[in-house]
């Protein structure tokens, strides 16, 4: 794991979710796959392994560059600036 200069910028505490599953696989009838959280915002998406990638989506719609895992149990960290674990 590293330390990116992206999460020195992000809001202490965490943002809280927006949701508790990912609304644009909820809209488009899709299942969703590993639920993402946006550090900078709170948005739930899912990951690359579901059809729509709605969390690299939402990467690429806004900038946000890190995110966590949404799963229970696992608090690991990706940057998507850096393509990276952090």
């Amino acid at each position: 794991m590293s330390e990116c200069a992206h999460v020195a910028d992000l809001p202490r505490p965490e943002p809280l979710p927006l949701g508790e599953t990912c609304p644009e696989c909820l809209e488009a009838g899709s299942h969703p796959v590993q639920l993402r959280l946006c550090l900078t915002c709170g948005h739930v998406g899912c990951c690359d392994s579901s059809p729509l990638r709605h969390a690299t989506g939402h990467f690429r719609a806004t900038g946000h560059p890190v995110m966590r895992s949404f799963e229970t149990g696992e608090s690991w960290r990706w940057c998507f600036e850096d393509g990276s674990i952090v």
